[in-house]
């Protein structure tokens, strides 16, 4: 009796060792704000051509051109997928997520993605996973994705949604009772018969939200609703059935009735602050935005437009929508529906990112903005006070119609909507790979890498931070920011500037040091740079609760050592300025300590490392790539 994870994992596991498992990946996705380290990486492996069934570049993260880093960037990405053979999604395309799951996804493959949100094609029963843009670096040149054996939650739902309910209050509903550090390192596989009910882009909904409980991943069974899907993008001949044997194969159940759950909203600042959107109605509403690689698909504007139809946005509120693929613009406006949505008064931005990342629409001084998005972090909308709230599509149009939260039962007769047969296939905005020379701007700097470790770490407390510490807090996105993805010297400067913006200063004075952290470090994105700049400017180690999944593989790829308290009342007793030392570490690495002796001042504290064989080798060589290019 196999789950559907069982089922992928068991063809595409190549080795297991010390509790990991290697993973053979078939597919692999990068993005633009990832991307060029991503390649940068690729290309320091020395390999003529990309060695997976499929890679894409994808371009819709950086798309704001206010100069000509972005510019300089994507004729970077453009060029050096020509020369390796992946294909190249031009800006406007779309957002990788949701066109990956039009054009690319297929049942019982894996994908690994340099985005966090890469489990969105799970939604197709694929099994697919965010990571380091140096993970899938190595994954495009054919080396297997190693990562910790993960349990199997079968999430069993039964019943229908309600009107006026959608996919995004579900995964709302179980972000409210397994929080933030639910997922972490676990599958969240969806099966019963409610699964059934729900379409692809409702299942890819769930499926990218399951990354906001720190899950590897997150997928669905494939079958005919799979299949009609497929058809639809004119892809049928990629269907294969794919579904459990039976519920024996979970680690762990969770069960849901679709028809129990209610309209709900993420209150500021956490996914998992989650309340019914009647228990907050009546709070002035300053900002709308539709969209993100969770509800931009042709099924979520088709409602918000149906909604808006002969309806005009408050005269407070701003509402922005940013569809999620040129396939899904080109519908909406054969349709009609991108004519409602403009009667409306709503701004239609690019086929992009955009606002769920701080590229532009920034909300106003102390507001409140509503989104369909997948993560409400303080200060990611571009605003520092600004309070962010996540809702599904109706609730959202709800909020922009009546200019405050709203319940969205209120506007009355719920639409039906009908997605056509057939879809508007065009994939002349996909490049092939043809050869040629790769082309560089000036913002395309050489590769930072790091000194094999020493046996001796010694440095002071650079920075002491709390829970739930997430990579936006480490390192930002926004306009400012994304376009230095690609020069780490000027991207470092960014290093926790929400929290403390002397930091870059203080790790170049001290010549480095150390990191202090609460629990669930490293949540939301799985930005590298968040340990690639920390790294430049000398961090050494950081000492923690725990860590969020993608990130602690992420100091590992680049040297950064993460320790553990074994007390974690050890966390109380170091501050700012604390002097750190840890003697012996090659010699404790290499026996496989998991123990570690840290002084710290006139303290001794406890910590472990619990690193795999492979991991130690890592730490040891100074990050993946010192330690992949010695064992080419």
């Amino acid at each position: 009796m196999a789950s559907v994870a069982e089922k992928i994992l068991s063809t595409h596991v190549v080795g297991e060792e010390d509790g990991e498992i290697a993973v053979r990946i078939d597919q692999t996705l990068t993005q633009d704000a990832t991307g060029t380290m991503a390649f940068l990486q690729f290309e320091a492996l020395d390999l003529p051509k990309v060695r997976t069934e499929l890679s894409v570049s994808y371009v819709d993260h950086n798309t704001l051109q206010t100069e000509t880093l972005n510019a300089d960037d994507h004729r970077y990405l453009q060029t050096a997928a020509s020369k390796y053979g992946v294909l190249f999604s031009r800006p406007g395309n779309g957002i990788c997520h949701q066109v990956h799951l039009e054009r690319f996804a297929k049942p019982g493959r894996t994908l690994l993605g340099s985005d966090s949100h890469t489990p969105t094609s799970g939604g197709m029963g694929m099994l697919a996973v965010g990571a380091g843009g140096l993970d899938v670096a190595l994954a495009m040149a054919g080396h297997p994705f190693w990562m910790k054996k993960p349990k199997i939650v079968g999430v069993e739902l039964t019943g229908e949604l309600k009107p006026w309910v959608s996919a995004k209050d579900v995964i709302l509903e179980i972000l409210r009772r397994k929080g933030v550090k639910g997922g972490v390192g676990k599958i969240l596989e969806y099966h019963g018969e409610g699964v059934e009910t729900l379409s692809v882009p409702d299942r890819a909904t769930i499926s990218n939200m399951g990354a906001e409980m720190g899950a590897t991943t997150s997928l669905f069974p494939s079958d005919k609703v799979t299949k009609s899907f497929l058809a639809s993008q004119d892809r049928e001949s990629d269907w294969a059935e794919l579904k459990a044997d039976g519920e024996s194969g979970y680690d762990e159940k969770l069960h849901l009735d679709l028809s129990s759950v209610e309209p709900m909203v993420a209150k500021p600042h956490s996914p998992d602050n989650v309340f019914k959107v009647s228990d907050e109605a009546g709070l002035k509403v300053d900002q709308v935005c539709i969209g993100s690689c969770t509800n931009s698909s042709l099924k979520d504007l088709m409602m918000a437009a149906q909604l808006l139809d002969g309806r005009t946005v408050h005269p407070d509120v701003s509402l922005t929508i940013s569809p999620g693929s040129k396939q899904v613009l080109k519908m909406l406006s054969e349709s009609g529906h991108l004519t409602k949505l403009i009667d409306s008064g709503a701004r239609i931005l690019e086929c992009a990112c955009g606002p769920c990342i701080g590229m532009g629409q920034s909300p106003k001084f102390k507001s409140v903005s509503v989104r369909t998005f997948n993560r409400n972090f303080q200060g990611r909308s571009g605003t520092e006070d600004a309070g962010i709230y996540l809702t599904g599509v109706e609730a959202a149009v709800a909020a922009a119609i009546k200019g405050e939260l709203t319940d969205p039962l209120e506007l009355g007769e719920y639409p039906d909507i009908k997605l056509p047969g057939m879809f508007s296939v065009d994939d002349s905005m996909i490049i092939r790979p043809t050869g040629g020379e790769i082309i560089r701007g000036n913002n395309i700097k050489p590769l930072c890498l790091n000194r094999p470790l020493s046996d001796k770490i010694k440095g002071d407390v650079l920075i002491k931070v709390g829970d739930n510490i997430s990579t936006d807090h480490i390192l930002p996105a926004g306009s400012k920011c994304l376009p230095l993805r690609s020069n780490i010297p000027a991207i470092s400067e960014y290093v926790f500037h929400s929290i403390d913006k002397k930091f870059p200063k203080r790790a170049k004075k001290k010549k480095g040091g150390f990191i202090v952290a609460g629990s669930n470090y490293g949540q939301g994105s799985s930005r590298e740079h968040a340990a690639l700049a920390p790294m430049y400017l000398g961090v050494k180690a950081v000492l923690a609760k725990s860590f969020a999944r993608i990130h602690r593989s992420n100091l590992i790829n680049f040297g950064i050592l993460p320790l553990e308290f074994n007390d974690p009342s050890d966390y109380d007793d170091l501050e700012r300025g604390d002097e750190i030392a840890i003697k012996g570490l090659r010699e404790c690495l290499a026996r496989g300590d998991g123990e570690l002796k840290v002084k710290a001042d006139d303290e001794k504290i406890k910590v472990t490392s619990d690193l795999t064989r492979r991991q130690r080798e890592i730490i040891l060589a100074g990050g993946l790539l010192n330690y992949a290019r010695e064992n080419a």
